[in-house]
């Protein structure tokens, strides 16, 4: 009898914890995130910084709808194998209600179609590929950073009202480099029929043989250069165009390279007059970026990066998609994304309902090395939803659902 009366209360005792166990699961939303945080740590620390800064103030002011917000993270390294087996694991062990993430275009692509095989909701953050949302999108998937092409075509105008004949072109070969080159030709020869590129320079990404590529596109005597390189391949590269004198007399039109990020690193080798898309955070005097510099500076000491930025707007884009839809059900937050308006440190954003696109925009200016520091100079913003193609448009580029 004693022993019956112990194993009864044994497991009465177990499935108190277990009731326990799931009553707390129900006091909190588990957001998944997966990204590369070992292979890009520049752009994904501050990333990640972001992220719990918009975790802190979400659970401060109550949570979303009365549930406390968890960030459950895996690294991919930077591997799209890896990134669908941890997604696999953060749904089927962890029981995230949502995912999020990625920074690299093809990782991207493999969680998008993850999201599709699963039926699960998922907020690409940062990937810039133009598949995500288009050729590749799916109802179950929604991208917040400004698109490749949206990027590319707040730079052609600038590239454009250069009047340059000849370009040489040096990007990572892979989707975001490849896409970015074909949207840049497509979008020039559209605004100057006459432009030449006169060589393509497809390098490894992380591994480029700066020498031998400065070398190529010296030896193509081009007017001026369109870089897509970023990370530890543009330092290389910067500094080898240098020494070897490549951009002297020439224009360089360049993506991201007004990111601190990537301008930091550069020091006092940081270029002049580059015409770059970017973040220049030490210029902007929005209220909405104030309040956040603030916040981020108060919680960690450092200025933000771009990084910062789309962390903390991806949390903050979720969570106003779940206080809408009022659960975690991936159709109802499906619907609820569909025309989201988030405010971000940029302004207020647009999830638009016919491509899963955010109209999140962009800063364009040129690069001046001030005192030794990288910085951007004669910046604007360009709203992103100016840089789209219109909805019915959009809407066509995306398979059937």
């Amino acid at each position: 009898m004693t022993t019956r009366r112990h194993l009864v209360a044994l497991a009465a005792a177990v499935a108190s914890g277990a009731l326990g166990s799931a009553a707390w699961a129900q006091d909190v939303i588990k957001i998944g995130e997966i990204n590369s945080y070992k292979a890009q740590p520049a752009f994904l620390e501050p990333y990640r910084k972001g992220m719990e800064l918009a975790v802190d103030e979400i659970n401060q002011a109550g949570g979303l709808n009365g549930k406390k917000v968890e960030l459950v993270i895996r690294d991919d390294n930077a591997n799209p194998g890896d990134a669908v087996r941890v997604a696999e694991e953060l749904v089927s062990r962890e029981r995230v209600d949502v995912l999020a993430g990625s920074f690299l275009s093809h990782v991207g692509l493999a969680l998008t179609d993850f999201a599709k095989q699963k039926k699960f909701f998922f907020l690409a953050g940062e990937p810039l590929t133009d598949k995500i949302v288009w050729d590749n999108g799916n109802r179950y998937t929604f991208r917040l950073r400004p698109s490749t092409y949206m990027q590319v075509a707040m730079l052609a105008p600038e590239a454009a009202a250069l009047k340059k004949k000849r370009w040489a072109l040096v990007y990572p070969n892979y989707e975001y480099g490849q896409s970015a080159v074909a949207t840049f030709k497509k979008l020039m020869k559209q605004a100057q029929p006459d432009v030449e590129f006169v060589t393509e320079q497809a390098t490894p990404l992380g591994k480029v043989d700066a020498g031998s590529v400065v070398q190529a596109l010296a030896d193509a005597k081009p007017d001026a250069i369109f870089n897509v390189l970023f990370g530890a391949d543009l330092s290389r590269f910067v500094r080898e165009g240098n020494t070897r004198g490549l951009f002297q007399g020439r224009e360089v039109v360049s993506l991201l390279t007004g990111e601190p990020e990537y301008m930091d690193p550069l020091k006092d080798e940081a270029p002049n007059g580059w015409i770059v898309t970017g973040y220049p955070w030490y210029g902007i005097q929005t209220a909405e970026h104030r309040a956040f510099e603030a916040a981020y500076r108060a919680k960690f000491k450092d200025y933000p990066r771009l990084g910062s930025v789309v962390g903390y707007s991806t949390i903050k884009s979720l969570g106003e998609g779940i206080r809408k839809a009022g659960s975690t059900d991936t159709e109802k937050l499906i619907a609820a994304f569909r025309g989201l308006s988030v405010s971000t440190p940029f302004g207020p954003i647009t999830y638009r309902a016919e491509d899963h696109q955010s109209t999140m925009g962009g800063y364009v200016g040129r690069t001046k090395n001030d005192g030794g520091k990288g910085v951007m100079v004669d910046y604007r913003y360009l709203d992103g939803a100016r840089y789209l193609p219109p909805a019915a448009e959009a809407k066509k580029l995306r398979p059937a659902e």
